[in-house]
């Protein structure tokens, strides 16, 4: 019978990143650490989904080019507007400031 035993989540982060991120190989790390060959290569396969997985949402959150033209389109049109608006307002406030002769 075999032993089980239950690795932490540190632990396992840890002994992956060793293999996907410094590139050392699964079966030397097997051996330096008494992991089962086959739970170690399931650790990876999960470590490397999370990371595509996480990719893939960084890359639907950015903007297109055309999304990004739209909102630069948008902002400028809101800042002249309030240009606009602003310069309306200085006028009035010339008007009603000038003393009545």
């Amino acid at each position: 019978m075999t032993k089980r035993t239950n690795y932490s989540k540190e632990f396992k982060e840890y002994v992956t990143k060793l293999v996907v991120l410094d590139g050392r190989r699964i079966v030397d790390i097997s051996e330096e650490l008494d992991i089962p060959y086959d739970t170690l290569q399931k650790w990876v396969a999960s470590y490397k989904t999370k990371q595509k997985e996480a990719e893939d949402n960084r890359q639907n959150a950015l903007l297109s080019a055309s999304e990004y033209k739209d909102l630069y389109e948008d902002e400028r049109r809101r800042k002249l507007e309030l240009e606009e608006e602003v310069a309306i307002l200085k006028k009035a406030m010339h008007i009603f400031t000038l003393e009545k002769n």
